[in-house]
């Protein structure tokens, strides 16, 4: 998965501006994949000379013009052949686990400050998440609600078992 791919998914259904794209990624990618606009503008940039994508220039009263992007016939068949292609394996790259998993060479009272911290991270995350899967409810088709409630479930499982250990060890 890359964000060309991602952003050929967003525009497949209609074309969206630059900023829509961000809002895109904030408002439903936001607990799995981020992009700034200093990644996606620049991506836009080389999918539109890869021909996956057109730019046109559209006026607005009162502000600069817009830009809005619409995917391309090779677009579409470069989104369709990364829906079809296997899913790439997830690799976690985690500080927090980093840490932990280094905790034996550090004090208990800077591991479970640790803990305690991850947890409330995850749960502000956890919270985050449920707002938005409430908010865009009826916005939202079977595969995107599931997504979503698939990061919540990874979310309260993390919590239950940071829960669990600070209680066990650390009460």
């Amino acid at each position: 998965m890359n964000i060309q791919d991602v952003i050929l998914g967003i525009l497949n259904n209609k074309p969206h501006s630059g900023y829509e794209i961000k809002q895109h990624f904030e408002e439903y990618f936001s607990f799995f994949f981020d992009a700034s606009y200093g990644t996606i503008y620049p991506t836009l940039s080389k999918m539109e000379g890869l021909k996956l994508i057109t730019k046109k220039s559209v006026r607005q009263e009162g502000k600069p013009d817009k830009n809005v992007f619409t995917i391309t016939s090779t677009g579409t068949e470069r989104f369709q052949t990364y829906l079809h292609g296997p899913v790439e394996k997830e690799v976690l790259r985690s500080d927090f686990f980093m840490h932990l998993y280094f905790g034996d060479m550090t004090d208990r009272d800077t591991v479970e400050k640790m803990l305690r911290q991850a947890m409330e991270e995850k749960q502000t995350m956890f919270d985050d998440l449920e707002q938005k899967l409430k908010k865009l409810d009826t916005k939202l088709g079977t595969y995107q609600k599931m997504c979503m409630e698939l990061g919540l479930a990874q979310y309260a499982a993390f919590i239950n078992e940071i829960q669990r250990v600070l209680e066990l060890d650390f009460a």
